[in-house]
């Protein structure tokens, strides 16, 4: 199957982040998400202390990521997780600048 550039879900987290279980949880229902809609993933870790663990959505290196998730310090279930993404990348869908989105819209509705 040919991968269409559809963007990729980043995480952002800290290198020490108090809870590898959080860490763990957000970094595995990103991907799995990312695999189901073919999009990339990436994570990236930074040395400065940041508490809580983000996952956005980047359509390609030139445009600004958009949030999609936030742990906020507490660890949650990855259907949870999941979940949340995979809601906030719906709503998205609608928006004229992520066409790419919308053809997704279809497969985003039957994983929720």
């Amino acid at each position: 199957m040919l991968k269409i550039n559809s963007g990729k879900l980043i995480v952002y987290a800290s290198v020490g982040v108090s809870g590898e279980e959080r860490l763990k949880s957000v970094q595995k229902a990103a991907k799995e998400t990312a695999k189901q809609l073919n999009l990339d993933f990436e994570l990236v870790q930074f040395k400065r202390s940041i508490l809580p663990i983000y996952v956005y959505y980047e359509k390609n290196s030139d445009g600004d990521p958009i949030p999609l998730y936030c742990d906020e310090g507490k660890i949650s279930g990855l259907e949870e997780i999941c979940n949340a993404i995979r809601n906030m990348m719906f709503v998205l869908s609608f928006h004229p600048k992520h066409p790419s989105l919308a053809q997704m819209r279809n497969v985003l509705l039957k994983l929720s």
